[in-house]
C-alpha cells in the first residue's frame, strides 16, 4: 500500500548519486524494506500551500516598513495583516495558526511601531518558558535594531543578574519575561516596576494553547493581579496572543484575560509538503498483546535518517526515555562511523546553559539528531529540520500538530512519523487515523475560579495592593477568604481596605506549575559536590531515590544517597548496564461529596412494567449524550452539611470561594429502593479526595533488553495529595454474578479503570499522565465497589468534572476498544496485562451490563446497536 502511495505523488525523485539523498527518498526506502513497511498503518500525505498576502495596514510607523523591508518582507502574510489591522483598531487579539506561520509579526510589527510613535511606551511580553523568551529575544532585537532609533528591550528572568534588573525597570521599553517571573518578580514589587506600568501599552502572551490544566488556572489569576496593578496605575493595555490550533483558542484566551477577543484563524502562510506516517510496531507476544518498544523502534527509524545524514528531533514521552535514547543512537552514530557529539538530548533538568548550546547546536547544523521532551515542542527556533519522529503519542492532538510541525518549517518536503506504544490511547489513535487527521484539535480547560487556586492568588494580590471593602476579584468575591485571613493575622481590616499585615511573602511560595514550588538538586560527588542537574519535587521519588540510575546527557550516575529533607540526592558517576524503575501504589480517601447520584429511578419504572434495562445515566437518559456543561455551571446537589466530614484546608478554600460559583438547581436525589433490577452502577460521584502515594520500591531493568534483573526498596514519606475525582460504584452483587461466570469483579474494574485513564484525553485535552484511576473492590469510603478518577493537581483543576459529564461518551469508547481488540485475555492495548486471563472478559461484561439488557430480554438488539 506504502510504496504504491508514493509511486503516485507528484514530483517523484529518482535516487541519484549525490550524497546526501532526499527526504522523500529515504521514506520511499523505507516502504520498500518488508518489515518496516508491513508496520505502516496509514501514510497521509499533506500537500504544500502556497502563500496568501496582504499589503501593510495603514497606520503604521514608516520605520516599522523600512525594517520590515530590510528584512526582505515586501508584503505580509493575510493573517499577519488581519491581526495587525485588529490590534490597530484597539481590539484585544488571538492568532490561532500552525508551527511557523509567522505569528510573532503579529505582535513585533504594532508594538515596534507603538514604541516608534512614542517612546515612552511600554510592552511586555510572556512566554511559558524562558527560553522561548531568550530564542524570541533574538528575532525582536534585529528587527527593532533595523529601525535605527535604539528601541531597549530585555530579558528578564531568574538568571538576569541583580546589576542589569535596575536598567530593566528604568529604561526598557520591551520586557521578554515569564508568568513565574511576573508572578514573584514584578507584581509583588510593582512600585519599583512603576515607569514600566505606567506606560504599559501592550501585553503579549505568546503560547496560549500551553496554558491550560493547573498551569492556565494559574496564569489567570496571575492576570487578574496583573489587571488590578494596571488599573492602580491608571492604564488600560491590550492584549495580544498567540496559540497553536485548539478547539476553543478564542474562549481559553477569553477565561485567561477576562476580555472579549477577536479570533485571527485563516493561515496566510506557505508550507511545504509533508508526509505523516503512521507506526505500529509489530506484535512480540501474542498471547498478552505486547508490541515492540517504542523507544527501539525509535532508534531504528532515527538511524536510517541519521545514517543519510538528514537533520532529525525525536520526541520522547519521559526523561527517561530521552536519555535511554541518546546512549542508543550515540551507540548508532559510532557504528556509522560518525561523531556522536551530534547526538544530544534536551530536557527539562538540564542547567540553562547547556539547553542553550544544544539550541545553537541544532539550529546551525553541528547537532545532527536531537532527542527531546515536550521541551521543543514550543516555538524556540532550532532551524530547519528534516524529519520528526514522535516515541509515542503526544497525549493530544494539538500537541502532535505541534511536534510533527518541527520538521519542514520552511517549503521543502519534510517527514514525520508517530509511533504508537502499546497503550489503549495509542492503539486508539494508530487505528483510527480519520479521527486524528479528520477532526479538530480538543477543548483546552481552564478554571481560574479553582478555589485552591484562587485562595492563594488572593493572599498575592492583597500583598500587592489592599483590597477595598466590596472589590470582586474576577468573579470571587473576595470578602469570606478575607476574613478568614483577618482571623489568622495575615491581613487586618482598616476603614474600608483590607491591608496586608504578615511577615511572610506569598508568592515565593506558590508554584504556577508544580504542586510544590521545591526542586531537589543532584549533586556530583566525584566533583567536589558540583549540583549537575535538578529535579522536580513531584519526580524525585521516581528518579533519584537512593540506588537510583540516574541519567543525564547521556552519562549514568549511581544515587548513593537521597536526603529528603534537604532536597539533595548525592551521586556519582558509574557505567551501568541496567536502569531502574520505581513502583508505587496508590490509595483514596473521599473528604467531601460535591455531587452524586443514584440510578434508583429506572429500577423503579421497571416495577411498574416498563422493560428499559437501568444503567449508567439513567437521570440524564432524556439529554443529549454530548451535551456538556460550562466547568462553572454543572448540574448540582450541592455539598453535604458541614458537620458530615471533616473540613481540610482544600475544603476550606471551597467553602470560602468555591460555593460562590454559580450553578444549576439541583437534581433530585432518590434512594435504591428495588431489588427487581440491579444496574451495574448504582451510584456516580464528585467531589474532592485526598490521593496517598507510596513509592515502596524499584526494579532494575537491562538497556536494550529490558530484562528485570532485580529490585530494591525505597523508604520514603508518602506523598498526599488533595485534588478532585469523580467515581463509579459498581453494584456489590457483580462479585457473586462474575464468581458464577467464573470471572472476577477486581480484575474487571481494575481493567476498567486502566483503559478509563487512557481513553479520557481523547476528549478532554490533557496528558493521560494528568488523570489518574484507582480501582478498589471495597472502597474505603462505603465498602462498595468503585472506579475513581483523580486530577493528578493539587486542588484539581476541572478533568475529572469534565469526565463526569462526559461519562457515557467515554465509557462507550472505553467499550469499543474492549470489543475491537484481538487479544485473548488482556493487553496493554485495552485492560493492560496485568489483569490477566479474567481481566478482559470480566471488564467486557461489565462495560456491556451498563448499556445493555440482561441477555434474557433484548440482547440482540444490544449487539446491533453496538456495530451500528
Amino acid at each position: 500500500m506504502s510504496k504504491e502511495f508514493m509511486a503516485k505523488q507528484p514530483k517523484r525523485m529518482e535516487r541519484t548519486n549525490r550524497a546526501q539523498p532526499s527526504v522523500r527518498e529515504v521514506l520511499e526506502e523505507l516502504l520498500s524494506i518488508h518489515h518496516i513497511a508491513r508496520n505502516i498503518t496509514h501514510l497521509e500525505r499533506i500537500p504544500p500551500r502556497a502563500a496568501c498576502y496582504a499589503p501593510f495596514p495603514s497606520g503604521l510607523h514608516p520605520d516599522v516598513l523600512v525594517a520590515l523591508r530590510e528584512y526582505g518582507i515586501q508584503q505580509l502574510y493575510s493573517h499577519q495583516a488581519q491581526a495587525i489591522e485588529a490590534v490597530l483598531r484597539g481590539e484585544h487579539v488571538v492568532v490561532v495558526t500552525p508551527t511557523a506561520s509567522g505569528k510573532t509579526l503579529c505582535y513585533n510589527v504594532p508594538v515596534l511601531s507603538a514604541v516608534l510613535e512614542n517612546p515612552k511606551a511600554c510592552a511586555l511580553y510572556l512566554f511559558p518558558t524562558k527560553a522561548l523568551a531568550q530564542d524570541q529575544y533574538q528575532e525582536l532585537y534585529s528587527l527593532a535594531g533595523a529601525t535605527g532609533k535604539g528601541i531597549k528591550l530585555y530579558t528578564f528572568d531568574g538568571d538576569t543578574p541583580a546589576s542589569a534588573r535596575r536598567a530593566i525597570r528604568e529604561a526598557g521599553n520591551i520586557v521578554l519575561t515569564n508568568p513565574d517571573m511576573l508572578h514573584t518578580g514584578i507584581l509583588p514589587h510593582h512600585t519599583a516596576w512603576c515607569r514600566i506600568f505606567e506606560n504599559l501599552r501592550y501585553i503579549v502572551v505568546d503560547e496560549v494553547h500551553q496554558y491550560r490544566g493547573v498551569f492556565g488556572s494559574h496564569v489567570a489569576n496571575v492576570f487578574r493581579r496583573l489587571r488590578r496593578i494596571c488599573d492602580f496605575y491608571g492604564v488600560q493595555p491590550q492584549f495580544i496572543c498567540c496559540s497553536a490550533t485548539i478547539a476553543n483558542p478564542k474562549e481559553v484566551t477569553e477565561r485567561l484575560i477576562d476580555h472579549p477577543v477577536t479570533l485571527i484563524s485563516e493561515n496566510g502562510a506557505p508550507a511545504g509538503e509533508k508526509f505523516f506516517v503512521f507506526y505500529n510496531p509489530p506484535i512480540v507476544n501474542e498471547e498478552l498483546g505486547i508490541r515492540r518498544g517504542v523507544v527501539n523502534e525509535a532508534r531504528r527509524l532515527a538511524s536510517r535518517f541519521l545514517a543519510e545524514d538528514i537533520q532529525t528531533i525525536v520526541f520522547a514521552r519521559s526523561r527517561m526515555q530521552v536519555e535511554l535514547l541518546v546512549n542508543y543512537l550515540r551507540k548508532t552514530m559510532r557504528r556509522l562511523g560518525k561523531s556522536i557529539g551530534r547526538i544530544a538530548g534536551y530536557r527539562g533538568g538540564y542547567l540553562p546553559n547547556e539547553r542553550r548550546s544544544i539550541e545553537r547546536g541544532i539550529k546551525e547544523g553541528a547537532i545532527l539528531g536531537v532527542v527531546s521532551t515536550n521541551a521543543l515542542e514550543l516555538g524556540i527556533d532550532i532551524g530547519q529540520l528534516n524529519a520528526a519522529i514522535l516515541a509515542g503519542y503526544p497525549g493530544s492532538v494539538a500537541s502532535t500538530w505541534q511536534q510533527a510541525g518541527r520538521a519542514g518549517r520552511s517549503t521543502e518536503t519534510s517527514v514525520a512519523v508517530l509511533i504508537a506504544n502499546s497503550s489503549a490511547l495509542d492503539q486508539y489513535i494508530i487505528s483510527h487515523p480519520g479521527y486524528f487527521f479528520g477532526r479538530a484539535p480538543e477543548q483546552a480547560i481552564v478554571n481560574p475560579e479553582n478555589p485552591a487556586i484562587a485562595a492563594s492568588h488572593i493572599k498575592c494580590a492583597a500583598f500587592e495592593l489592599p483590597f477595598l471593602d466590596g472589590e470582586p476579584f474576577g468573579s470571587l468575591d473576595p470578602t469570606p477568604l478575607l476574613e478568614h485571613l483577618e482571623a489568622e493575622r495575615i491581613v487586618r481590616h482598616s476603614g474600608n481596605k483590607w491591608f496586608w499585615s504578615a511577615d511572610t511573602y506569598p508568592s515565593e511560595n506558590i508554584s504556577l506549575r508544580s504542586a510544590s514550588s521545591e526542586n531537589f538538586v543532584v549533586v556530583n560527588l566525584a566533583d567536589q559536590n558540583r549540583v549537575f542537574a535538578e529535579v522536580d519535587f513531584d519526580s524525585a521519588p521516581f528518579l533519584i531515590h537512593t540506588e537510583a540510575i540516574y541519567m543525564h546527557l547521556g552519562e549514568t550516575y549511581y544515587v548513593e544517597h537521597l536526603d529528603w529533607d534537604r532536597r539533595t540526592a548525592f551521586a556519582r558517576p558509574q557505567r551501568s548496564d541496567y536502569y531502574t524503575e520505581a513502583i508505587s501504589k496508590t490509595e483514596i480517601r473521599v473528604l467531601q461529596i460535591d455531587e452524586k447520584h443514584d440510578y434508583a429511578e429506572i429500577e423503579i419504572a421497571a416495577e411498574t412494567g416498563s422493560q428499559e434495562r437501568g444503567g449508567l445515566l439513567s437521570e440524564y437518559e432524556k439529554l443529549p449524550t454530548d451535551t456538556e456543561y460550562p466547568l462553572t455551571q454543572s448540574p448540582t446537589d450541592g455539598p453535604p452539611a458541614a458537620s458530615d466530614l471533616p473540613e481540610h484546608g482544600s475544603e476550606k478554600a471551597s467553602r470560602l470561594l468555591g460555593e460562590q460559583v454559580a450553578s444549576s438547581p439541583p437534581l433530585e436525589e432518590t434512594a435504591s429502593t428495588s431489588a427487581s433490577l440491579s444496574p451495574t452502577v448504582i451510584r456516580k460521584g464528585r467531589g474532592d479526595v485526598a490521593v496517598i502515594t507510596i513509592v515502596s520500591a524499584y526494579k532494575k531493568l537491562r538497556f536494550e533488553s529490558h530484562e528485570n534483573i532485580g529490585y530494591g526498596t525505597i523508604s520514603l514519606p508518602p506523598l498526599e495529595m488533595q485534588t478532585e475525582a469523580c467515581w463509579l460504584t459498581f453494584d456489590p452483587r457483580l462479585k457473586e454474578e462474575l464468581e458464577q461466570r467464573q470471572l472476577d469483579l477486581s480484575h474487571g474494574l481494575q481493567g476498567i479503570a486502566h483503559l478509563l485513564g487512557q481513553v479520557v484525553p481523547l476528549y478532554v485535552l490533557c496528558d493521560a499522565r494528568d488523570i489518574g484511576a484507582v480501582a478498589m473492590v471495597q472502597s474505603p469510603h462505603d465498602g462498595l465497589p468503585t472506579i475513581y478518577l483523580y486530577d493528578r493537581y493539587p486542588g484539581g483543576i476541572g478533568l475529572s468534572q469534565k469526565v463526569f459529564e462526559m461519562d457515557r461518551t467515554i465509557l462507550r469508547a472505553a467499550w469499543e476498544i474492549v470489543e475491537k481488540c484481538p487479544c485473548a485475555a488482556g493487553c496493554p492495548s485495552c485492560v493492560g496485562p496485568e489483569v490477566a486471563p479474567l481481566g478482559k472478559a470480566s471488564a467486557l461484561h461489565l462495560l456491556r451490563s451498563m448499556f445493555c439488557p440482561p441477555p434474557d430480554q433484548t440482547h440482540s438488539h444490544c449487539e446491533h446497536e453496538h456495530r451500528t
